[in-house]
């Protein structure tokens, strides 16, 4: 580095006050609040989608926890967190499409894995999600994504069973879930769905 020169702002300040250091995260710097207002704020598919609102992270986010519990109604508190919270990097990082992490490769992931980890370190989660539980949100991930781009980003199904694979499970308890909502609103009900699970969890 030249003298006299300052170094690069790894952090980002949050609305809570928190300064959030993104190459070195640490748990305590970590609110949920934090999470659920930009998730909220964090369009899928980069924005284009139907509709005069995004389609969030937040959003998608509580789709997947629904459809890791229709994978297997089994799945205790904690690991349903794990799903409810598999994105929450982007609420700092921005949700980068699947065809850009690609071109990226392993720099970006660890990069992730480590905000991941920090997150649910915050949360007293392990920091990495359990083998069987990575399988099952993987699986949701890419059920909703079929829905989603089906739904509401253009996608015919032939094309979307392609990259995605078609989903095999009831659609009741995911219709109410597919129409986008305001951010307010997608704020609200994903940190209704995490207190929830949180309660539940220390009952547990």
């Amino acid at each position: 580095m030249a003298k006299g020169k300052e170094p690069a702002r790894a952090w980002q300040r949050m609305l809570s006050g928190r300064r959030l250091d993104l190459l070195d995260p640490s748990p305590l710097d970590v609110e949920i609040e934090d999470i659920a207002h930009g998730l909220a704020r964090v369009a899928r598919w980069n924005g284009q989608t139907r509709g005069p609102r995004i389609f969030s992270v937040a959003q998608h986010s509580l789709l997947v926890e629904r459809i890791a519990v229709a994978i297997d109604r089994g799945l205790p508190a904690h690991w349903r967190m794990m799903a409810l919270l598999h994105d929450a990097p982007e609420y700092v990082i921005g949700d980068i499409i699947s065809p850009f992490k690609a071109a990226v490769g392993a720099t970006y992931k660890n990069f992730e894995n480590r905000l991941l980890g920090a997150i649910h370190m915050r949360f007293s989660l392990p920091a990495e999600q359990p083998t069987p539980l990575a399988k099952i949100v993987k699986q949701a991930d890419r059920w909703a994504a079929f829905i989603e781009a089906t739904r509401l980003a253009g996608f015919s199904v032939a094309e979307a069973e392609k990259f995605f694979g078609k989903p095999d499970i009831p659609m009741r308890d995911i219709e109410p879930l597919l129409t986008p909502m305001d951010s307010d609103q997608a704020e609200d009900r994903f940190l209704t769905m995490f207190r929830a699970l949180e309660a539940d969890m220390s009952t547990g």
